[in-house]
């Protein structure tokens, strides 16, 4: 067990209780609400001691880590922040910690060409914009996409540490077609991310099938440790969607040969951005490229095909072309008015 990540643990649930303004904290408040949080995030069911808490105080207090923090004593009993807008994630970087950061960055963007730091680019990129934000006076030179109007997103925490320690949960969802929300008992095995939103992978109890949940359908959830967790045996999640664009699948779906002939104008771009890892030329000349990919036949491989319109065509298999050209008649027919 890390007792550097406990500790960040503590200061985490110290920080929240004394940014609620709302409530007195007393020491014996705060040595519950830690504890209880240790508990959610690591099992640990023996709490922490008071001695603890008042040190993880005292360093808060301290510039041992650069916090800082303005913690007072009201009434000789009531904790809290003198300054009510003060955060310990709200403190700017010291140039001396900016500076080694920076050295950190750069090694670890010499290994950016490795396939296990792969994932971690983007990553390094926010991290060194917000040390530049931090030390310059200059706008910030890269921007990421983002969507703030997102729903969902406060729930990737909770779900992950469900996910991560295999806790049951008792979730309420309710799906694009349902007219109200349902309550059931999942079990969760992967968080996965496409375009910029978020799906759950789970089972549902009582079911064999999984099931993808967005995020932004989620209602409220909660863990259940007193549930046993059922896995769910014969798939390995880190290759399950290998062959999927998109996250729509079932596990009895199996990947197809799609061969799609692109002009000349867009074949460029396909050929420098694939449409999927398993993507191959079969053929280019003067009038442009004919690509086959292997991925399972679902809504999100239609909607890539769509979206390049003209410049596209499905050559095999068959049902694939009845549907993009039963998609493009009802789009020409919503323009005849």
């Amino acid at each position: 067990m890390s007792i550097n990540k406990l500790a960040l643990i503590r200061y985490k649930t110290i920080d929240e209780c004394l940014q609620n303004r709302f409530r007195k904290w007393t020491l014996e408040d705060l040595i519950d609400k830690v504890s209880e949080a240790v508990y959610e995030y690591e099992g640990i069911i023996t709490g922490v001691s008071k001695r603890t808490v008042q040190a993880d105080i005292q360093l808060m207090r301290s510039d041992k880590l650069g916090y800082n923090a303005p913690i007072i004593v009201i009434d000789k009993k009531y904790y809290a922040y003198e300054d009510k807008k003060y955060s310990i994630f709200k403190t700017a970087i010291n140039p001396t910690d900016a500076e080694k950061l920076k050295e950190v960055v750069n090694v670890l963007k010499q290994f950016s060409g490795f396939t296990y730091f792969e994932e971690m680019t983007e990553t390094l990129l926010k991290l060194e914009n917000t040390l530049y934000k931090n030390n310059q006076t200059k706008k910030n030179c890269i921007q990421f996409e983002q969507n703030p109007l997102l729903k969902g997103i406060s729930h990737i925490h909770g779900l992950y540490q469900a996910t991560v320690h295999q806790r049951p949960l008792l979730l309420e969802y309710q799906s694009f077609t349902a007219q109200k929300a349902h309550e059931h008992i999942y079990y969760p095995y992967l968080l996965k991310e496409y375009r910029n939103r978020w799906f759950l992978i789970a089972k549902r109890k009582g079911h064999q099938a999984l099931f993808t949940l967005a995020l932004d359908r989620i209602k409220a959830f909660q863990a259940l440790p007193q549930e046993p967790f059922i896995t769910h045996e014969g798939i390995d999640f880190d290759t399950y969607f290998l062959d999927v664009i998109g996250v729509t699948k079932t596990e009895n779906d199996r990947p197809v040969k799609v061969i799609l002939e692109v002009n000349r104008s867009n074949a460029p771009y396909i050929l420098t951005k694939p449409l999927h890892p398993s993507q191959e030329v079969c053929r280019e000349d003067e009038r442009g490229i004919i690509i086959s990919i292997e991925v399972i036949l679902n809504f999100e491989l239609e909607r890539e095909i769509l979206g390049f319109g003209s410049s596209v065509r499905v050559l095999s298999p068959r049902i694939l072309a009845n549907r993009i050209r039963k998609n493009l008649e009802l789009a020409c027919q919503a323009y005849n008015l």
